[in-house]
């Protein structure tokens, strides 16, 4: 079975998911991954080519269009990556059978287009809040069977439940440390707490001039918090917390949510708010509690760093729900049965142009409101950067491409 997976990079969650998939699918599968840019560092790439996977940058698109002819399958690593509707947009693929793994959610922004997910033989979700998204639920009936969620978020194995008695109970966040994912009021809830000596550690790539910083510098109490930095070894960073805070934006664009699965797995108690792709991961009251209001979550923390038992319950709970639903074997198996059934049908050709456009300011737009609505620019700083897929990015990568004027003349 030749798959070739084709990908913007290896970076990030999508290179820590295949590096475990690869680690565990039977020898018959043969995966090529071809990435559309080169990459900015190897650490995944090298743990999927131990795996005997081949992976290589893309010389152009026609070399994307002939490694696609000599495959069985093609998979594209999905989002909003400028390279990836570019790719989708101007190769001249051959008739072929495409699966997508959606590593965005189509929940909010960035969107997926229904006539895109209609095109593909099958569209992959990495979470099942994405089955109610407005994308999803714009397909007519005939297309549901293309849609379907595999976990691209794994924990770790055997860990042992968390004991916390005697000392105080320690709190942390990984992940994404800019408000474009994490919740602003975050600082709110640790400053409104009752105890002093709570300390909260921050994992995670911090610009020291940014907005996060700046919001952790006016709190009440700022020694509560103590940026930690990036890490490669989340097990290491999380060894001495038993709560794992992790409020997020109402829009954030995760999915799989690497770093709550993996905090669960290790038997923290997680404390996230109702957010579709949090509420998808934790039980509330089981495996971890789920806030309605940065008020109530800043209480459960309160309540958290008061009962030891009841946090000895969650993470025997949390250790338990992960390895029984989240592990890189049950993801293996569900693309194992996904590939045969698409190995059973024709291949065809597919125009993804006509679902998301032929040039970088349509592809952009792909993204942000489905077919039929209009667009309502974003004017902030966070929209000015080119941080991942924004207007900023798509601009950078497609610079003095003249789409884009006419984009911004019709928003003026």
């Amino acid at each position: 079975m030749r798959i070739l997976h084709v990908t913007p990079h290896l970076g990030g969650g999508v290179g820590k998911a295949h590096a475990a998939l690869s680690a565990v699918l039977p020898e018959v599968v043969q995966q090529t991954f071809v990435l559309l840019e080169a990459p900015r560092e190897r650490r995944y790439i090298d743990m999927i080519e131990a795996c005997g996977a081949r992976v290589l940058v893309a010389d152009n698109l026609v070399h994307v269009a002939a490694m696609a002819r000599e495959s069985e399958i093609v998979q594209f690593e999905f989002w909003n990556h400028p390279r990836m509707f570019e790719c989708l947009a101007r190769t001249d693929f051959p008739a072929m059978r495409s699966v997508f793994w959606s590593h965005v959610s189509g929940i909010a922004k960035p969107l997926i287009q229904p006539a895109l997910m209609a095109e593909a033989a099958r569209f992959v979700f990495t979470t099942e809040a994405s089955l109610g998204s407005a994308s999803v639920a714009a397909l007519r009936r005939k297309t549901h069977k293309k849609v379907s969620v595999i976990n691209s978020g794994f924990g770790f194995a055997n860990a042992r439940p968390r004991m916390a008695r005697g000392r105080v109970p320690g709190v942390a966040y990984l992940g994404t440390v800019d408000f474009a994912k994490m919740h602003p009021g975050f600082f709110d809830a640790i400053d409104a707490l009752g105890d002093d000596n709570v300390r909260v550690a921050v994992w995670g790539e911090a610009d020291p001039q940014g907005a996060v910083t700046a919001r952790a510098k006016a709190m009440r109490y700022p020694n509560r918090v103590e940026f930690m930095g990036p890490t490669s070894d989340p097990k290491a960073a999380l060894a001495d917390a038993d709560i794992f805070f992790y409020p997020l934006q109402r829009d954030h664009y995760g999915t799989a949510e690497n770093a709550l699965v993996e905090a669960m797995s290790l038997g923290l108690t997680a404390l996230v708010l109702d957010n579709p792709a949090e509420k998808a991961i934790v039980h509330d009251g089981k495996t971890g509690f789920v806030a309605s209001s940065i008020e109530e979550i800043s209480s459960l923390l309160e309540m958290l760093l008061l009962l030891p038992d009841v946090r000895d319950k969650i993470s025997r709970n949390a250790i338990r729900a992960i390895a029984e639903t989240r592990t890189p074997a049950m993801s293996a198996q569900d693309f194992m049965i996904l590939w045969l059934a698409v190995l059973a049908e024709p291949a065809r050709v597919c125009d993804f142009a006509s679902a998301i456009g032929s040039t970088p300011a349509e592809w952009f737009l792909s993204t942000q409101c489905l077919a039929g609505t209009a667009w309502a620019p974003e004017f902030s700083d966070a929209a000015a950067r080119p941080a991942k897929g924004t207007l900023a990015h798509f601009e950078s990568a497609f610079a003095g491409d003249d789409s884009f004027a006419r984009l911004k003349k019709a928003s003026a």
